[in-house]
């Protein structure tokens, strides 16, 4: 089933979860389905950073990395309202307290504003996968810190009332019907 044969009522649905769990394999075969994906702004902004040589690093000044990836997911929310049907986001702004949460730095009053204005449809969770768990130049986290982001992640959403859809390991195939079964509900 593509993308616009399906009537959904949620516009943004949120993909979140550790490191390591298939997020970005999931969006891409949610996008050759025909969905809307738009992208994770931690790795964006680790690539452009690193691109022009900027400090916006979360192993450099892990404040200004928070702040250009509150930027990109605020954008990311309005692209996604423009969108005539249902979009999917890798990950969401209150990725970004969690983020600060998990490394011990307070979360500023506008982050959480943000996180309180920008309401998203639907979020599913993924859980950090041993088995499927790499590392490279922007993924630098551990297999341990990959479930500490995941616990955090599932707090913070929980904590703005937002009830999570936990996407079961399995196939590509099988999570993609998955998280399409279970859009809107």
């Amino acid at each position: 089933m593509s993308a616009m044969d399906r009537d959904v009522r949620a516009k943004s649905l949120v993909l979140t979860g550790g490191p390591g769990a298939g997020k970005t394999s999931l969006l891409m075969a949610l996008q050759g389905m025909g969905f809307p994906v738009l992208d994770e702004a931690g790795r964006a902004v680790i690539q452009d950073q690193q691109r022009i040589g900027g400090g916006a690093l979360p192993w450099v000044d892990p404040g200004a990395f928070a702040e250009q990836m509150l930027g990109w997911d605020m954008r990311n929310f309005r692209m996604a309202e423009r969108e005539a049907g249902p979009v999917f986001l890798d990950r969401g702004i209150p990725d970004i307290i969690g983020y600060l949460e998990l490394i011990g730095l307070q979360v500023p009053a506008h982050l959480e504003k943000a996180a309180s204005v920008f309401r998203y449809d639907q979020v599913f969770l993924l859980r950090p996968w041993p088995e499927i768990f790499a590392q490279d130049s922007e993924r630098r986290q551990t297999r341990e810190e990959a479930v500490r982001t995941c616990e955090a992640m599932e707090r913070v959403y929980a904590r703005l009332g937002y009830p999570l859809t936990e996407v079961p390991q399995g196939t590509l195939e099988q999570r993609a019907a998955f998280v399409i079964n279970q859009m809107g509900k």
